[in-house]
Protein backbone atom coordinates (compact mmCIF):
# COMPACT_ATOMS: atom_id res chain seq x y z
CA UNK A 1 0.00 0.00 0.00
CA UNK A 2 2.99 2.08 -0.12
CA UNK A 3 3.96 2.31 -4.04
CA UNK A 4 4.49 5.71 -5.45
CA UNK A 5 1.18 7.47 -6.81
CA UNK A 6 3.16 6.79 -10.28
CA UNK A 7 2.37 3.14 -10.22
CA UNK A 8 -1.51 2.44 -10.24
CA UNK A 9 -2.57 -0.94 -7.60
CA UNK A 10 -4.77 -3.07 -7.53
CA UNK A 11 -6.05 -4.53 -4.16
CA UNK A 12 -8.44 -7.69 -4.22
CA UNK A 13 -9.69 -8.41 -0.39
CA UNK A 14 -9.10 -11.61 0.32
CA UNK A 15 -10.23 -12.43 3.67
CA UNK A 16 -12.41 -15.29 4.24
CA UNK A 17 -15.88 -13.79 3.91
CA UNK A 18 -14.14 -12.16 -0.04
CA UNK A 19 -12.99 -15.88 -0.89
CA UNK A 20 -16.43 -17.49 -0.11
CA UNK A 21 -18.23 -14.54 -2.23
CA UNK A 22 -15.61 -15.52 -5.40
CA UNK A 23 -12.30 -13.27 -4.63
CA UNK A 24 -10.04 -15.67 -5.37
CA UNK A 25 -11.04 -16.13 -9.15
CA UNK A 26 -10.99 -12.33 -9.26
CA UNK A 27 -7.63 -12.02 -8.33
CA UNK A 28 -7.01 -14.50 -11.11
CA UNK A 29 -8.26 -12.32 -13.46
CA UNK A 30 -6.63 -9.75 -12.71
CA UNK A 31 -3.66 -11.24 -12.40
CA UNK A 32 -3.98 -12.52 -15.48
CA UNK A 33 -4.89 -9.35 -17.25
CA UNK A 34 -1.70 -7.25 -15.71
CA UNK A 35 0.42 -10.53 -17.18
CA UNK A 36 -1.19 -9.45 -20.83
CA UNK A 37 -1.02 -5.66 -20.45
CA UNK A 38 2.70 -4.97 -19.02
CA UNK A 39 2.49 -1.50 -20.44
CA UNK A 40 0.22 -0.21 -18.05
CA UNK A 41 2.56 -1.25 -14.80
CA UNK A 42 -0.10 -2.09 -12.25
CA UNK A 43 0.30 -3.12 -9.23
CA UNK A 44 -1.46 -6.56 -7.86
CA UNK A 45 -1.81 -6.86 -4.26
CA UNK A 46 -4.27 -8.70 -1.21
CA UNK A 47 -5.80 -7.06 1.94
CA UNK A 48 -8.28 -8.24 4.64
CA UNK A 49 -12.19 -7.84 5.42
CA UNK A 50 -12.70 -4.23 5.49
CA UNK A 51 -15.84 -5.04 7.44
CA UNK A 52 -18.50 -5.16 4.49
CA UNK A 53 -18.62 -8.55 4.17
CA UNK A 54 -22.22 -7.51 2.23
CA UNK A 55 -20.63 -6.62 -0.33
CA UNK A 56 -17.86 -8.92 -0.90
CA UNK A 57 -15.99 -9.67 -3.67
CA UNK A 58 -14.22 -5.79 -3.16
CA UNK A 59 -11.59 -4.50 -5.15
CA UNK A 60 -9.95 -0.87 -4.86
CA UNK A 61 -8.36 0.69 -7.40
CA UNK A 62 -5.69 3.32 -6.93
CA UNK A 63 -4.82 4.95 -10.05
CA UNK A 64 -1.41 7.07 -11.09
CA UNK A 65 -2.89 10.34 -10.03
CA UNK A 66 -3.54 8.75 -6.20
CA UNK A 67 -7.11 8.77 -6.22
CA UNK A 68 -8.89 5.35 -4.97
CA UNK A 69 -12.52 3.81 -6.25
CA UNK A 70 -13.55 0.78 -4.40
CA UNK A 71 -16.28 -1.72 -6.45
CA UNK A 72 -18.12 -4.32 -4.60
CA UNK A 73 -20.72 -7.37 -5.59
CA UNK A 74 -18.22 -8.15 -7.88
CA UNK A 75 -18.17 -11.34 -10.54
CA UNK A 76 -15.76 -12.24 -13.19
CA UNK A 77 -18.36 -10.54 -15.62
CA UNK A 78 -18.23 -7.12 -13.95
CA UNK A 79 -14.73 -7.10 -12.90
CA UNK A 80 -14.25 -7.80 -16.79
CA UNK A 81 -16.45 -5.22 -17.77
CA UNK A 82 -14.39 -2.45 -15.36
CA UNK A 83 -11.14 -3.65 -16.63
CA UNK A 84 -12.11 -2.77 -20.10
CA UNK A 85 -13.23 0.42 -19.34
CA UNK A 86 -11.60 1.86 -16.03
CA UNK A 87 -8.26 -0.17 -15.22
CA UNK A 88 -7.30 0.08 -18.97
CA UNK A 89 -8.52 2.63 -20.08
CA UNK A 90 -9.23 5.35 -17.46
CA UNK A 91 -13.28 5.38 -17.39
CA UNK A 92 -14.95 5.36 -14.34
CA UNK A 93 -17.41 2.62 -14.46
CA UNK A 94 -20.04 4.98 -11.47
CA UNK A 95 -22.81 2.58 -11.47
CA UNK A 96 -20.67 -0.30 -10.15
CA UNK A 97 -18.85 2.32 -7.86
CA UNK A 98 -18.93 2.10 -3.90
CA UNK A 99 -19.63 5.66 -2.74
CA UNK A 100 -17.38 5.88 0.25
CA UNK A 101 -18.61 7.82 3.00
CA UNK A 102 -21.25 10.10 1.70
CA UNK A 103 -23.74 9.67 4.53
CA UNK A 104 -26.55 9.57 1.88
CA UNK A 105 -25.20 6.28 0.37
CA UNK A 106 -25.16 2.52 1.78
CA UNK A 107 -21.46 2.79 2.40
CA UNK A 108 -21.76 5.54 4.29
CA UNK A 109 -24.18 4.67 6.42
CA UNK A 110 -22.31 1.11 7.28
CA UNK A 111 -19.14 3.35 8.37
CA UNK A 112 -20.50 6.66 9.85
CA UNK A 113 -21.27 5.57 13.16
CA UNK A 114 -18.05 3.58 13.48
CA UNK A 115 -14.98 4.28 15.88
CA UNK A 116 -12.27 1.79 14.35
CA UNK A 117 -9.29 1.25 16.71
CA UNK A 118 -9.27 -2.47 16.75
CA UNK A 119 -10.23 -2.61 12.63
CA UNK A 120 -7.59 0.36 11.90
CA UNK A 121 -5.73 -1.55 9.36
CA UNK A 122 -8.36 -4.32 8.31
CA UNK A 123 -8.98 -3.86 4.92
CA UNK A 124 -5.98 -1.40 4.34
CA UNK A 125 -3.14 -2.93 4.29
CA UNK A 126 -1.72 -6.38 3.20
CA UNK A 127 -2.14 -8.48 5.91
CA UNK A 128 1.11 -10.65 5.00
CA UNK A 129 3.13 -7.90 4.72
CA UNK A 130 5.49 -7.32 8.12
CA UNK A 131 6.97 -4.11 5.83
CA UNK A 132 3.37 -2.32 5.00
CA UNK A 133 2.68 -2.67 8.87
CA UNK A 134 5.73 -1.08 9.97
CA UNK A 135 4.89 1.41 7.02
CA UNK A 136 1.51 2.34 9.10
CA UNK A 137 3.46 2.71 12.60
CA UNK A 138 3.35 -0.99 13.32
CA UNK A 139 5.72 -2.19 16.37
CA UNK A 140 6.45 1.59 17.70
CA UNK A 141 4.16 0.68 20.27
CA UNK A 142 6.40 -1.93 21.61
CA UNK A 143 9.43 -0.02 21.21
CA UNK A 144 7.88 2.70 23.46
CA UNK A 145 6.69 0.01 25.52
CA UNK A 146 10.23 -1.02 26.24
CA UNK A 147 11.34 2.38 27.07
CA UNK A 148 9.04 3.62 29.28
CA UNK A 149 8.48 0.40 31.09
CA UNK A 150 6.37 -2.52 32.84
CA UNK A 151 5.12 0.27 35.04
CA UNK A 152 4.13 2.44 32.95
CA UNK A 153 2.49 0.18 30.78
CA UNK A 154 0.12 -1.16 33.20
CA UNK A 155 -0.45 2.39 34.43
CA UNK A 156 -2.02 3.22 30.89
CA UNK A 157 -3.61 0.34 30.00
CA UNK A 158 -5.49 0.84 33.44
CA UNK A 159 -6.11 4.49 32.81
CA UNK A 160 -7.88 3.65 29.31
CA UNK A 161 -10.29 2.01 31.46
CA UNK A 162 -9.95 -1.36 28.33
CA UNK A 163 -12.30 -4.65 29.66
CA UNK A 164 -11.56 -7.80 28.12
CA UNK A 165 -13.45 -8.06 25.28
CA UNK A 166 -13.55 -12.25 25.47
CA UNK A 167 -16.94 -11.72 27.14
CA UNK A 168 -16.79 -11.30 30.89
CA UNK A 169 -15.06 -8.15 30.79
CA UNK A 170 -12.81 -7.86 33.44
CA UNK A 171 -9.92 -4.88 33.57
CA UNK A 172 -7.02 -6.00 31.53
CA UNK A 173 -5.03 -3.37 33.95
CA UNK A 174 -5.33 -5.07 36.59
CA UNK A 175 -5.10 -8.33 34.96
CA UNK A 176 -2.02 -7.59 33.84
CA UNK A 177 -0.76 -5.80 37.12
CA UNK A 178 -1.93 -9.65 39.13
CA UNK A 179 0.43 -11.07 36.80
CA UNK A 180 3.61 -8.59 36.79
CA UNK A 181 3.32 -8.83 41.15
CA UNK A 182 4.27 -12.90 40.81
CA UNK A 183 7.63 -13.71 41.35
CA UNK A 184 8.55 -16.76 38.74
CA UNK A 185 11.26 -17.94 36.75
CA UNK A 186 9.43 -18.39 33.94
CA UNK A 187 6.14 -16.28 32.74
CA UNK A 188 3.32 -16.91 29.50
CA UNK A 189 1.13 -14.59 27.64
CA UNK A 190 -1.68 -16.37 25.90
CA UNK A 191 -4.20 -14.88 23.09
CA UNK A 192 -7.25 -16.78 23.25
CA UNK A 193 -8.25 -17.10 19.66
CA UNK A 194 -10.83 -19.78 20.13
CA UNK A 195 -13.58 -18.06 18.61
CA UNK A 196 -16.65 -20.89 18.66
CA UNK A 197 -19.67 -19.05 19.02
CA UNK A 198 -22.04 -19.43 16.17
CA UNK A 199 -22.40 -16.41 13.49
CA UNK A 200 -19.35 -14.42 15.35
CA UNK A 201 -16.17 -13.92 13.09
CA UNK A 202 -14.62 -10.75 15.05
CA UNK A 203 -11.25 -12.48 15.92
CA UNK A 204 -10.64 -14.38 12.44
CA UNK A 205 -11.11 -11.07 10.35
CA UNK A 206 -9.08 -9.26 12.61
CA UNK A 207 -6.18 -12.39 12.83
CA UNK A 208 -6.55 -11.97 8.99
CA UNK A 209 -6.79 -8.57 8.03
CA UNK A 210 -3.94 -7.49 10.93
CA UNK A 211 -2.02 -10.43 12.39
CA UNK A 212 0.60 -8.03 13.42
CA UNK A 213 -1.32 -6.05 15.89
CA UNK A 214 -2.75 -8.80 17.90
CA UNK A 215 1.69 -9.95 17.48
CA UNK A 216 2.17 -6.58 18.90
CA UNK A 217 -0.31 -6.05 21.83
CA UNK A 218 1.08 -9.64 23.19
CA UNK A 219 4.52 -7.92 22.78
CA UNK A 220 3.40 -5.21 24.97
CA UNK A 221 1.19 -7.66 27.40
CA UNK A 222 4.69 -9.37 27.74
CA UNK A 223 7.40 -6.52 28.41
CA UNK A 224 4.65 -5.35 31.08
CA UNK A 225 4.29 -8.87 33.06
CA UNK A 226 7.89 -10.12 32.79
CA UNK A 227 6.85 -12.85 30.30
CA UNK A 228 9.46 -14.54 27.40
CA UNK A 229 7.04 -17.00 26.15
CA UNK A 230 3.57 -16.55 24.27
CA UNK A 231 1.00 -18.73 22.90
CA UNK A 232 -1.87 -17.86 20.66
CA UNK A 233 -4.42 -20.83 20.70
CA UNK A 234 -6.57 -20.26 17.41
CA UNK A 235 -8.93 -23.10 16.13
CA UNK A 236 -7.89 -25.72 13.26
CA UNK A 237 -11.27 -24.10 11.38
CA UNK A 238 -9.61 -20.60 10.62
CA UNK A 239 -6.92 -21.76 8.09
CA UNK A 240 -6.18 -18.74 6.45
CA UNK A 241 -5.75 -17.08 9.97
CA UNK A 242 -3.43 -19.69 11.28
CA UNK A 243 -1.28 -19.39 7.92
CA UNK A 244 -1.17 -15.61 8.30
CA UNK A 245 -0.52 -15.29 11.92
CA UNK A 246 2.76 -17.92 11.75
CA UNK A 247 3.68 -15.86 8.35
CA UNK A 248 3.44 -12.49 10.64
CA UNK A 249 5.67 -14.41 13.41
CA UNK A 250 8.05 -15.89 11.40
CA UNK A 251 8.88 -12.23 9.77
CA UNK A 252 8.51 -10.35 12.86
CA UNK A 253 11.31 -13.04 13.88
CA UNK A 254 13.37 -12.22 10.85
CA UNK A 255 13.04 -8.90 12.03
CA UNK A 256 14.35 -9.45 15.59
CA UNK A 257 11.11 -7.84 16.61
CA UNK A 258 10.38 -11.64 18.35
CA UNK A 259 13.11 -14.14 19.37
CA UNK A 260 15.75 -13.59 21.57
CA UNK A 261 16.94 -10.14 21.11
CA UNK A 262 13.61 -7.92 20.79
CA UNK A 263 14.48 -4.68 19.01
CA UNK A 264 18.09 -5.03 20.13
CA UNK A 265 17.44 -4.69 23.36
CA UNK A 266 18.19 -7.92 24.56
CA UNK A 267 14.89 -9.06 25.90
CA UNK A 268 13.38 -12.45 24.67
CA UNK A 269 9.97 -12.80 23.64
CA UNK A 270 8.73 -16.05 21.57
CA UNK A 271 5.53 -16.49 20.28
CA UNK A 272 3.83 -20.14 18.85
CA UNK A 273 0.42 -20.97 17.29
CA UNK A 274 -1.11 -23.62 18.67
CA UNK A 275 -4.09 -25.19 16.56
CA UNK A 276 -7.11 -25.98 18.78
CA UNK A 277 -9.11 -29.50 17.76
CA UNK A 278 -12.79 -27.18 17.86
CA UNK A 279 -13.87 -27.75 21.07
CA UNK A 280 -16.28 -24.58 22.33
CA UNK A 281 -15.47 -25.18 26.26
CA UNK A 282 -11.50 -24.58 25.05
CA UNK A 283 -12.08 -21.27 25.09
CA UNK A 284 -12.41 -21.04 28.78
CA UNK A 285 -9.15 -20.22 29.83
CA UNK A 286 -8.16 -22.78 32.23
CA UNK A 287 -9.70 -25.51 29.56
CA UNK A 288 -7.81 -23.54 26.59
CA UNK A 289 -4.57 -24.11 29.11
CA UNK A 290 -4.96 -27.77 29.72
CA UNK A 291 -5.26 -28.35 25.64
CA UNK A 292 -1.91 -26.14 25.07
CA UNK A 293 -0.65 -28.30 27.14
CA UNK A 294 -1.73 -31.63 25.42
CA UNK A 295 -4.17 -32.59 27.89
CA UNK A 296 -8.01 -33.02 27.23
CA UNK A 297 -9.12 -29.54 27.43
CA UNK A 298 -11.76 -29.56 30.34
CA UNK A 299 -11.91 -26.76 33.11
CA UNK A 300 -10.20 -26.92 36.32
CA UNK A 301 -11.90 -24.79 39.45
CA UNK A 302 -10.06 -21.55 40.45
CA UNK A 303 -8.31 -20.01 42.45
CA UNK A 304 -5.60 -20.74 41.98
CA UNK A 305 -6.37 -17.63 38.53
CA UNK A 306 -3.75 -18.09 35.92
CA UNK A 307 -2.03 -15.17 37.02
CA UNK A 308 -1.09 -16.99 39.58
CA UNK A 309 -0.55 -20.52 38.04
CA UNK A 310 -1.55 -20.63 34.52
CA UNK A 311 0.15 -22.63 31.83
CA UNK A 312 2.57 -25.60 32.98
CA UNK A 313 2.01 -24.24 36.50
CA UNK A 314 3.47 -20.54 35.85
CA UNK A 315 2.10 -17.34 35.67
CA UNK A 316 0.25 -16.59 32.97
CA UNK A 317 -1.81 -13.64 30.94
CA UNK A 318 -4.78 -14.38 29.13
CA UNK A 319 -6.54 -12.05 26.85
CA UNK A 320 -8.60 -12.51 23.36
CA UNK A 321 -7.79 -11.29 19.98
CA UNK A 322 -9.75 -7.75 20.33
CA UNK A 323 -8.08 -6.93 23.72
CA UNK A 324 -4.64 -7.58 22.30
CA UNK A 325 -5.30 -5.99 19.08
CA UNK A 326 -6.76 -2.61 21.06
CA UNK A 327 -3.00 -2.44 22.60
CA UNK A 328 -0.63 -0.38 20.07
CA UNK A 329 -3.66 2.19 19.68
CA UNK A 330 -3.97 2.73 23.37
CA UNK A 331 -0.03 3.17 23.83
CA UNK A 332 0.63 5.27 20.96
CA UNK A 333 -2.12 7.51 21.24
CA UNK A 334 -2.47 7.41 25.61
CA UNK A 335 -5.13 5.46 27.95
CA UNK A 336 -6.84 8.78 27.96
CA UNK A 337 -7.59 9.04 24.40
CA UNK A 338 -9.33 5.42 24.76
CA UNK A 339 -10.61 6.14 28.26
CA UNK A 340 -12.41 9.88 26.16
CA UNK A 341 -14.64 6.75 23.72
CA UNK A 342 -17.54 4.80 25.29
CA UNK A 343 -19.45 5.08 28.58
CA UNK A 344 -18.14 5.66 32.51
CA UNK A 345 -17.47 2.23 32.53
CA UNK A 346 -17.51 0.30 29.15
CA UNK A 347 -14.41 2.68 27.56
CA UNK A 348 -13.46 2.41 24.42
CA UNK A 349 -14.90 0.92 21.24
CA UNK A 350 -16.40 -2.59 20.18
CA UNK A 351 -15.98 -4.76 17.07
CA UNK A 352 -19.52 -7.11 16.26
CA UNK A 353 -19.77 -9.40 13.81
CA UNK A 354 -23.85 -8.41 12.19
CA UNK A 355 -25.22 -11.77 10.73
CA UNK A 356 -28.72 -13.25 10.28
CA UNK A 357 -31.64 -11.17 8.81
CA UNK A 358 -30.14 -7.90 8.79
CA UNK A 359 -29.70 -6.09 5.10
CA UNK A 360 -25.78 -4.54 5.68
CA UNK A 361 -24.21 -8.18 7.37
CA UNK A 362 -20.22 -7.51 8.54
CA UNK A 363 -17.86 -6.23 11.04
CA UNK A 364 -18.69 -3.47 12.69
CA UNK A 365 -17.07 -1.60 14.90
CA UNK A 366 -18.69 1.25 17.51
CA UNK A 367 -18.13 3.14 20.30
CA UNK A 368 -19.29 1.64 23.79
CA UNK A 369 -22.92 3.49 24.38
CA UNK A 370 -24.20 3.07 20.92
CA UNK A 371 -27.76 1.56 21.20
CA UNK A 372 -28.15 -1.66 19.33
CA UNK A 373 -31.06 0.06 17.53
CA UNK A 374 -27.99 2.25 16.05
CA UNK A 375 -25.92 -0.63 15.50
CA UNK A 376 -28.80 -2.47 13.58
CA UNK A 377 -30.97 -0.30 11.62
CA UNK A 378 -28.58 3.40 11.32
CA UNK A 379 -25.75 1.20 10.23
CA UNK A 380 -26.65 -2.72 9.30
CA UNK A 381 -29.82 -1.00 7.20
CA UNK A 382 -32.56 -2.53 9.00
CA UNK A 383 -34.21 -6.06 8.28
CA UNK A 384 -33.37 -7.68 5.32
CA UNK A 385 -36.32 -9.34 4.81
CA UNK A 386 -39.02 -6.18 4.66
CA UNK A 387 -40.23 -8.01 7.92
CA UNK A 388 -39.85 -6.38 11.04
CA UNK A 389 -37.56 -7.22 13.58
CA UNK A 390 -38.10 -9.48 16.17
CA UNK A 391 -34.78 -9.78 18.81
CA UNK A 392 -31.14 -9.76 18.43
CA UNK A 393 -29.01 -13.33 19.90
CA UNK A 394 -25.94 -11.73 21.69
CA UNK A 395 -23.14 -13.40 23.36
CA UNK A 396 -23.66 -16.62 20.91
CA UNK A 397 -24.50 -19.56 23.30
CA UNK A 398 -23.59 -18.10 26.04
CA UNK A 399 -26.18 -15.25 26.06
CA UNK A 400 -29.62 -14.27 25.29
CA UNK A 401 -32.19 -13.07 23.11
CA UNK A 402 -32.76 -9.47 23.66
CA UNK A 403 -36.58 -8.15 21.92
CA UNK A 404 -37.15 -5.76 19.78
CA UNK A 405 -38.40 -3.23 21.97
CA UNK A 406 -35.44 -3.23 23.92
CA UNK A 407 -33.16 -1.89 21.08
CA UNK A 408 -32.86 1.56 22.78
CA UNK A 409 -30.55 -0.90 24.85
CA UNK A 410 -26.68 0.87 25.37
CA UNK A 411 -24.10 -1.05 24.24
CA UNK A 412 -22.46 -1.68 27.81
CA UNK A 413 -21.61 -4.42 29.93
CA UNK A 414 -24.05 -3.60 32.58
CA UNK A 415 -26.54 -2.14 30.52
CA UNK A 416 -26.22 -5.50 28.24
CA UNK A 417 -26.05 -7.82 31.55
CA UNK A 418 -29.41 -6.37 32.86
CA UNK A 419 -31.29 -7.86 29.88
CA UNK A 420 -30.29 -11.33 30.11
CA UNK A 421 -27.84 -11.51 27.83
CA UNK A 422 -23.91 -10.64 27.95
CA UNK A 423 -22.07 -8.74 25.64
CA UNK A 424 -19.78 -11.75 24.70
CA UNK A 425 -17.16 -11.45 22.21
CA UNK A 426 -19.32 -9.96 19.78
CA UNK A 427 -21.43 -11.83 17.76
CA UNK A 428 -25.32 -10.29 17.05
CA UNK A 429 -27.31 -12.90 14.92
CA UNK A 430 -30.83 -10.26 13.67
CA UNK A 431 -33.92 -12.38 14.15
CA UNK A 432 -37.24 -11.33 12.58
CA UNK A 433 -40.72 -12.12 12.86
CA UNK A 434 -40.24 -15.49 10.99
CA UNK A 435 -38.17 -17.05 13.86
CA UNK A 436 -39.40 -19.13 16.64
CA UNK A 437 -38.14 -18.25 19.68
CA UNK A 438 -38.24 -21.64 20.91
CA UNK A 439 -36.56 -23.07 17.89
CA UNK A 440 -33.66 -20.58 18.25
CA UNK A 441 -33.43 -21.63 22.45
CA UNK A 442 -33.93 -25.21 21.16
CA UNK A 443 -30.91 -24.56 18.68
CA UNK A 444 -28.54 -22.67 21.25
CA UNK A 445 -29.18 -25.33 24.18
CA UNK A 446 -28.43 -28.14 21.49
CA UNK A 447 -24.87 -26.69 20.76
CA UNK A 448 -24.07 -26.05 24.73
CA UNK A 449 -24.95 -29.65 25.43
CA UNK A 450 -23.03 -31.22 22.60
CA UNK A 451 -20.23 -28.95 23.73
CA UNK A 452 -20.37 -29.92 27.15
CA UNK A 453 -16.99 -30.86 28.45
CA UNK A 454 -19.47 -33.86 30.63
CA UNK A 455 -17.06 -32.76 34.22
CA UNK A 456 -20.54 -31.49 35.66
CA UNK A 457 -23.52 -33.35 36.28
CA UNK A 458 -26.01 -30.28 35.37
CA UNK A 459 -24.30 -29.22 32.95
CA UNK A 460 -24.19 -32.74 31.18
CA UNK A 461 -27.42 -33.73 32.46
CA UNK A 462 -29.47 -31.10 32.65
CA UNK A 463 -29.03 -29.12 29.48
CA UNK A 464 -29.72 -32.67 27.95
CA UNK A 465 -33.25 -32.85 30.10
CA UNK A 466 -33.43 -29.10 28.84
CA UNK A 467 -33.03 -29.96 25.08
CA UNK A 468 -35.78 -33.01 25.18
CA UNK A 469 -38.32 -30.70 27.20
CA UNK A 470 -37.72 -27.69 24.33
CA UNK A 471 -37.88 -30.95 21.41
CA UNK A 472 -41.15 -32.09 22.74
CA UNK A 473 -42.73 -28.75 22.82
CA UNK A 474 -41.67 -27.68 19.30
CA UNK A 475 -43.14 -31.19 18.16
CA UNK A 476 -46.57 -30.14 19.71
CA UNK A 477 -46.06 -32.61 23.02
CA UNK A 478 -45.28 -29.45 25.58
CA UNK A 479 -47.03 -29.96 29.05
CA UNK A 480 -48.27 -26.70 30.98
CA UNK A 481 -46.17 -27.14 33.38
CA UNK A 482 -42.96 -27.26 31.13
CA UNK A 483 -41.78 -24.05 31.32
CA UNK A 484 -41.54 -23.66 35.08
CA UNK A 485 -39.43 -26.90 34.71
CA UNK A 486 -37.03 -25.32 32.57
CA UNK A 487 -36.87 -22.04 34.26
CA UNK A 488 -35.64 -24.13 37.44
CA UNK A 489 -33.51 -26.54 35.68
CA UNK A 490 -31.99 -23.53 33.98
CA UNK A 491 -31.05 -22.11 37.60
CA UNK A 492 -30.04 -25.55 38.94
CA UNK A 493 -27.37 -25.60 35.93
CA UNK A 494 -26.15 -22.07 36.16
CA UNK A 495 -25.65 -22.31 39.29
CA UNK A 496 -23.54 -25.61 40.00
CA UNK A 497 -21.60 -26.16 36.97
CA UNK A 498 -17.55 -24.90 36.89
CA UNK A 499 -17.13 -23.13 33.85
CA UNK A 500 -18.54 -20.61 32.01
CA UNK A 501 -20.13 -22.70 29.89
CA UNK A 502 -22.39 -24.74 31.77
CA UNK A 503 -23.17 -21.04 33.83
CA UNK A 504 -24.22 -19.56 30.90
CA UNK A 505 -25.88 -22.29 28.68
CA UNK A 506 -29.47 -21.73 29.99
CA UNK A 507 -29.07 -17.94 28.97
CA UNK A 508 -31.16 -18.28 25.68
CA UNK A 509 -33.44 -20.64 27.30
CA UNK A 510 -33.89 -18.09 30.28
CA UNK A 511 -34.55 -14.95 27.83
CA UNK A 512 -36.92 -16.39 25.59
CA UNK A 513 -39.08 -17.46 28.22
CA UNK A 514 -38.47 -13.83 29.86
CA UNK A 515 -39.36 -11.82 26.94
CA UNK A 516 -40.85 -14.88 24.20
CA UNK A 517 -43.34 -16.68 27.24
CA UNK A 518 -46.52 -16.35 24.75
CA UNK A 519 -44.86 -18.21 22.19
CA UNK A 520 -44.13 -21.38 24.62
CA UNK A 521 -47.74 -20.96 25.67
CA UNK A 522 -48.55 -21.14 22.06
CA UNK A 523 -46.51 -24.00 21.27
CA UNK A 524 -48.19 -25.85 23.95
CA UNK A 525 -51.92 -25.02 24.85
CA UNK A 526 -52.40 -23.76 21.35
CA UNK A 527 -50.20 -26.10 19.74
CA UNK A 528 -48.99 -23.57 17.01
CA UNK A 529 -46.15 -22.24 16.50
CA UNK A 530 -46.45 -18.37 15.41
CA UNK A 531 -43.64 -18.32 13.45
CA UNK A 532 -44.50 -21.18 11.13
CA UNK A 533 -41.13 -23.24 11.85
CA UNK A 534 -42.09 -26.43 14.03
CA UNK A 535 -43.00 -28.05 11.41
CA UNK A 536 -45.45 -30.36 13.56
CA UNK A 537 -46.80 -27.40 14.48
CA UNK A 538 -47.69 -25.20 11.06
CA UNK A 539 -49.52 -25.31 8.32
CA UNK A 540 -49.53 -22.73 6.30
CA UNK A 541 -52.28 -21.13 3.69
CA UNK A 542 -52.64 -18.87 1.20
CA UNK A 543 -54.82 -15.62 2.07
CA UNK A 544 -56.90 -15.69 -1.44
CA UNK A 545 -57.91 -11.70 -0.90
CA UNK A 546 -53.89 -10.84 -0.65
CA UNK A 547 -52.91 -13.32 -3.47
CA UNK A 548 -51.72 -11.77 -6.60
CA UNK A 549 -51.19 -14.44 -8.46
CA UNK A 550 -47.71 -13.25 -9.54
CA UNK A 551 -46.71 -16.98 -9.30
CA UNK A 552 -43.38 -16.33 -7.23
CA UNK A 553 -44.62 -19.11 -4.64
CA UNK A 554 -45.40 -21.77 -7.57
CA UNK A 555 -41.87 -21.05 -9.08
CA UNK A 556 -40.15 -21.63 -5.90
CA UNK A 557 -42.23 -24.48 -4.30
CA UNK A 558 -39.38 -26.99 -4.07
CA UNK A 559 -42.63 -30.24 -4.26
CA UNK A 560 -44.97 -28.52 -6.35
CA UNK A 561 -47.41 -28.49 -3.74
CA UNK A 562 -48.80 -25.11 -4.99
CA UNK A 563 -51.86 -24.86 -7.31
CA UNK A 564 -53.40 -22.04 -9.21
CA UNK A 565 -53.95 -20.44 -12.50
CA UNK A 566 -50.99 -18.64 -13.68
CA UNK A 567 -51.62 -14.54 -13.10
CA UNK A 568 -54.95 -15.01 -11.71
CA UNK A 569 -55.26 -13.22 -8.38
CA UNK A 570 -56.35 -15.61 -5.33
CA UNK A 571 -56.23 -19.03 -7.53
CA UNK A 572 -53.36 -20.23 -5.81
CA UNK A 573 -54.04 -22.68 -2.81
CA UNK A 574 -50.96 -25.08 -1.00
CA UNK A 575 -52.10 -28.89 -1.71
CA UNK A 576 -51.16 -29.72 2.48
CA UNK A 577 -50.76 -33.78 1.34
CA UNK A 578 -47.85 -32.29 -0.31
CA UNK A 579 -46.02 -29.55 1.21
CA UNK A 580 -43.20 -30.25 3.04
CA UNK A 581 -43.83 -27.04 5.31
CA UNK A 582 -40.42 -25.29 4.35
CA UNK A 583 -41.73 -22.18 4.31
CA UNK A 584 -39.89 -21.03 0.91
CA UNK A 585 -43.45 -20.00 -0.28
CA UNK A 586 -43.66 -17.38 2.52
CA UNK A 587 -40.21 -15.66 1.96
CA UNK A 588 -40.90 -15.23 -1.63
CA UNK A 589 -44.31 -13.81 -1.55
CA UNK A 590 -43.68 -10.11 -1.98
CA UNK A 591 -47.87 -9.62 -0.02
CA UNK A 592 -47.90 -11.54 2.70
CA UNK A 593 -49.69 -13.82 1.41
CA UNK A 594 -48.83 -17.11 2.57
CA UNK A 595 -49.80 -17.11 6.38
CA UNK A 596 -49.45 -19.45 9.33
CA UNK A 597 -52.27 -21.49 11.09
Amino acid sequence: MNETINNPRLIVGLGSCGIAAGAENIYKFLEEKIKLNPQLNIKLGITGCNGMCHREPLVEYHDNEGKSFLYGDLTEKKISIIWDNHFSSGKVMEKLLMKGTDPSTSEGKFLSKQRRIVLRNCGEMDPESIDEYIARGGYEALAKAIREGSDWIINEITVSGLRGRGGAGFPTGLKWSLAKKEISGKKYVVCNADEGDPGAFMDRSVLEGDPHSVIEGMAVCAIAIGAEYGYIYCRAEYPLAVSRLEKAIFEATQKNILGDNVLGTGKRLHIKVKEGAGAFVCGEETALMASIEGKRGMPVPRPPFPAQKGLWSYPTNLNNVETYANIPWIIINGGAAFASVGTEKSKGSKVFALAGKIKRGGLVEVPMGITIKEILEDIAGGSSTMRALKAVQMGGPSGGCIPANMFDTRVDYDEVNRTGAIMGSGGMVVMDETTCMVDVAKFFLNFTKNESCGKCTFCRIGTTRMLEILNRICEGNGKPSDIDLLEDLSYKVKNTSLCGLGQSAPNPVLTTIKYFRQEYEAHINEHRCPAGVCKALTTFEINAEKCTGCNACLINCPVKAIEGERGKAGSYTIVQDICIKCGVCRDVCRFSAVETK
